[in-house]
């Protein structure tokens, strides 16, 4: 049904008009007679007898845009999916347990998976077909959209039994695949060793990263190198480490003058982006600059840290407080438009001087780097244009520092890319965790009052009556039912706020999540949790997040999350729950180690050594402060942080932090701490100084 316009118009808008999802309100003028997913459309295909056509993107999706555009804004094809199909449009950050079961669907049918997903379903949901992208007629060899359409059509109304058994052979494979599918093993330091190798097997020893193109950031795996590099000194997974971060940071992958980063590169040294910039990426990339910079104290890892946290309070936060999810490629219908650049535009807003420093830097051409234009990427070292410019390093940077202010003012000016509005949860979790750890490592405190404000947003607005999280949140509206993710981002979130601000009720906040999940998730058979909870809807598959995606799996982060919150308020029940979890995923780990990066970074916390560490307040003002200061200037990846005043007395301390910090009191005027591991406390030792020293003991 196309819904007629207020006031007469002869255009007209389709069910997805009433939808708060940007990338659903794109499609909501299109002539396919799209449904949103739910009771009405599913009830139409089984009273209709008809197969369902199931199309699931994103806003930000480059090619999402384009099969819109040849297929579902052609009239003649439109008419055909509203004859034979009950058409339903998905958002797949909305209904991530969708995409997840009929992306494994189209995987087991294709080989490979991607966006826009289109998947033809029988009313009973079960997928018999599918794939990604089609062009609307049949070009260079892909078959075309129209064609597709026609021959399910034709099979559907003629070889129904063969349709039957493939969709009864299709929806027991998704099952298998929605399960980890290899054995447990012990969850020893052979696995983190096992899991290094294969790591550094993979690695691109040139560009930086992993694998030839397209290449993605993989920044799970850059930590678990890290951690590597510390746990078994080796020197082969620090550089590789330094490598990536490295070559990304100068890559057009970074965005030069505003800071952040998009989606991934089309190339294989990271100079040509899909456009897109998404929260997660930005979010996850954070703490690998973030512990480069503890590891090696690298000016530059603080510095693309530091502006990718300034880009998301400049451009993705809400008055609200919560984070938004992403921002477009295209800008006036043309990916990239928006960030790139010609030779004579930097000419014309800098000058002739600047310029040529500029345009020697940046690798701007008159020809350009990709399609005519130039895409900014730093190809040589500061230090290497410094020499050749025959500038002093000191005055090169006060040079592009000034010139990137002006470039940035300039594109200001320009058509803006669309912007996804969504606060989603679990994105949001992972953007809280990286604003305090950003605000602790950088000593900002502008990061710890938005890791604040998202927290103190989700948890007063985007819960139920009931106190159980939604999933987004867009228009005064918080829908959906929460996934195992969003709780797991969010507690280790909350865990990380703690550790800045150190007021109790986020650990509250947060053991009173985890208590839901353990409710609504668990899988009291088979170990872990289940990506969807026990009340949701009923769909084909109850499927188990296990493998990291461009996202860690819902389970990984669990296990991270709870034995952290587990250690900081001394609950053996809650690391039982994250040792059943990662006992679950053992397997994966050991054969799978590269889709499994966070549950290897939880199984390192788990192996140890992790630090409880206290610090008490002394009588000398700021001593407190210095001792964190020390504390976060140092790579110490395992370990929680508590804080006391000590003049509290042990009966009105938080119930939740009074298994640590009960009897630890002060000892003299600077600050007292207490680093204790694996069950044993050392002796306490005083101020900066003193940690610092018990740290390096």
């Amino acid at each position: 049904m196309i819904v007629p316009q207020p006031g007469g118009s002869t255009g007209g808008v389709n069910r997805l008009a009433a939808e708060t999802s940007p990338y659903l309100l794109q499609h909501s003028r299109n002539p396919v007679e799209w449904h949103p997913w739910g009771d009405e459309a599913l009830a139409a295909a089984r009273e209709l007898d008809r197969p369902i056509f199931l199309s699931i993107g994103y806003s930000a999706c480059h090619w999402c845009h384009v099969m819109e555009h040849e297929s579902f804004e052609d009239s003649d094809i439109a008419g055909y999916m509203n004859a034979h199909f009950i058409n339903i449009k998905v958002d797949r950050e909305e209904r991530p347990d969708l995409d997840q079961i009929y992306m494994s669907a189209v995987q087991a049918l294709t080989g490979h998976g991607g966006w826009p997903m289109s998947v033809f379903l029988r009313p009973d949901l079960k997928p018999f077909f599918g794939g990604t992208y089609w062009p609307p007629r049949t070009r260079m060899g892909m078959p075309g959209f129209r064609e597709i359409l026609e021959k399910v059509v034709e099979a559907w109304e003629s070889r129904r039994g063969d349709v039957d058994r493939g969709a009864e052979e299709l929806a027991n494979a998704v099952v298998q695949l929605g399960m980890p599918q290899a054995g447990p093993v012990q969850l020893s330091e052979n696995v983190l060793e096992n899991a290094v190798r294969s790591l550094l097997r993979a690695a691109d020893r040139r560009n930086g990263g992993f694998g030839g193109a397209p290449k993605f950031p993989h920044p799970m795996d850059l930590r678990v190198l890290l951690r590597g590099w510390k746990r078994f000194d080796s020197n082969d997974a620090f550089d590789v480490v330094r490598l990536t971060l490295d070559k990304m940071a100068a890559g057009g992958i970074y965005d030069h003058l505003g800071g952040g980063f998009h989606r991934y590169a089309t190339d294989a040294h990271w100079l040509v982006p899909h456009f897109e910039k998404m929260l997660y990426d930005n979010a996850l990339l954070v703490p690998a600059y973030l512990e480069a910079f503890q590891a090696t104290g690298d000016a530059d890892s603080a510095r693309v840290a530091r502006e990718t946290l300034e880009y998301v309070l400049r451009e993705m936060t809400s008055p609200e407080g919560g984070f938004y999810s992403t921002q477009d490629a295209d800008s006036e219908g043309v990916e990239g438009k928006f960030f790139v650049w010609s030779e004579a535009e930097i000419a014309e807003h800098l000058g002739p001087d600047d310029a040529r420093v500029v345009n020697y830097c940046y690798d701007v051409t008159a020809q350009g780097n990709w399609e005519g234009h130039n895409i900014l990427n730093r190809p040589k070292t500061h230090a290497q244009a410094a020499n050749v410019l025959g500038l002093d390093e000191a005055e090169l940077s006060r040079i592009l520092d000034r010139c990137r202010r002006k470039l940035y003012e300039v594109r200001a000016q320009r058509v803006h890319p669309g912007r996804d509005e969504k606060i989603l949860v679990s994105w949001n979790g992972l953007m809280i965790a990286a604003m305090a750890q950003g605000a602790a490592v950088l000593d900002d405190e502008r990061f710890a009052q938005a890791a604040c404000s998202a927290a103190d947003f989700i948890l007063d607005h985007v819960r139920d009556e009931r106190g159980d999280l939604r999933h987004s949140y867009k228009d005064g509206r918080a829908r959906f039912n929460a996934y195992l993710d969003d709780y797991a981002c969010l507690i280790d979130g909350l865990m990380e706020l703690y550790q800045t601000t150190f007021e109790p009720r986020y650990v509250d906040a947060a053991l009173e999540l985890a208590e839901r999940a353990r409710e609504k998730f668990r899988d009291p058979q088979g170990g872990g949790f289940f990506y969807t909870a026990i009340d949701h809807e009923e769909l084909i598959a109850r499927q188990k997040d296990s493998q990291d995606s461009a996202t860690p799996s819902g389970n990984g982060m669990a296990a991270y999350a709870l034995l952290r919150l587990a250690r900081l308020t001394g609950r053996p029940d809650i690391e039982e729950l994250a040792v059943e979890t990662l006992e679950m995923l053992s397997g994966q780990m050991a054969r799978i180690p590269l889709a499994s990066g966070q549950s290897l970074l939880a199984l390192d916390f788990l192996r140890g050594p992790a630090r409880e560490i206290v610090i008490v307040e002394g009588n000398q003002p700021g001593s407190a402060a210095d001792a964190l200061r020390t504390l976060h200037e140092r790579f110490v990846p395992n370990k929680v942080v508590l804080r006391r005043d000590a003049e509290t007395a042990d009966g009105s301390l938080p119930a939740s932090l009074r298994p640590l910090l009960r009897g630890k009191t002060g000892e003299a005027d600077e600050a007292t701490i207490y680093v204790c591991e694996q069950g044993i406390c050392h002796a306490p030792v005083t101020g900066a100084v003193g940690l610092g020293s018990a740290l390096d003991a």
